[in-house]
């Protein structure tokens, strides 16, 4: 049971219907809070509104292409109509590295793949939160919350990966600038970066034994983190005692620090 009651709160949850998503999804709900899961897929969004079906909050799916702006705006609309209200938006739809080719290799059509669906989905759907929560800040409902899933990729870099890692850091740094623009408006915003985390992604890593004899000793990390462990910071961060943390980068790695 978590400490902060988060009864009436309205979170939206994209890419929500699974792994890390999904956990936050949940810890939100257990908490009180209704959820709005943003996914394209049909299935996987009705599937992860089952498994919170006996929760205390409220659970509303939506088909969404978070890289389309128009999709999100409906999106929404709809969620409103439903709830009356958003309090929190995390954003953790995206890809990840899209293949090991050199950066001098990539293609044109690959670089505006990566930033259309990793970039643009956080801009269009914090755009339109944001402007929800302002709109209410301006009729004395100052609350709000915007949290981005990025990754450690956009601190410290990767090979062959390099324009995810660039997709990741300008992510973490819009959410410093929003969190300097919608102070005034009692409107925070964050960003989670996972290190490794026990999923379905990266069970197949693990499977590969010279991965691990060679590259999981380099790889600070105190232990593999969990869903759960996103799913504590996502409640943390929609409470009220979050106010004191905005323009944070969150980083797991089997608990959690922010710098």
């Amino acid at each position: 049971m978590s400490i902060f009651d988060l009864s009436g709160r309205v979170a939206v949850i994209t890419g929500g219907n699974g792994g890390i998503g999904l956990g936050i999804a949940q810890a939100l709900n257990t908490a009180g809070c209704n959820v709005s899961i943003w996914g394209r897929n049909a299935e996987k969004n009705k599937a992860a509104a089952a498994t919170m079906a006996a929760g205390p909050g409220k659970v509303d799916t939506r088909i969404c292409d978070v890289s389309d702006a128009a999709s999100v705006q409906d999106a929404m609309k709809a969620t409103l109509d439903t709830f009356g209200r958003v309090d929190g938006c995390f954003a953790n739809a995206g890809i990840g590295g899209g293949g090991r080719r050199a950066f001098i290799d990539r293609t044109e059509e690959e670089w505006r793949t990566m930033f259309a669906t990793n970039l643009d989905g956080v801009f269009h759907v914090f755009q339109a939160a944001a402007r929800h929560m302002t709109e209410r800040a301006e009729a004395g409902d100052a609350f709000g919350r915007l949290v981005a899933t990025s990754s450690l990729a956009s601190l410290f870099g990767t090979a062959r990966n390099e324009h995810y890692a660039g997709t990741k850091a300008a992510i973490n740094a819009l959410v410093r600038a929003l969190g300097v623009e919608l102070a005034r408006h009692g409107v925070t915003a964050n960003a989670i970066l996972p290190g490794w985390i026990k999923s379905e992604m990266t069970a197949g890593i693990m499977a590969n034994e010279k991965f691990v004899a060679n590259v999981m000793p380099r790889i600070p990390v105190r232990r593999f983190g969990e869903p759960s462990d996103f799913g504590g910071i996502a409640v943390y961060l929609m409470s009220n005692a979050s106010s004191y943390h905005t323009t944070d980068c969150f980083v797991i790695d089997g608990g959690y620090t922010a710098f």
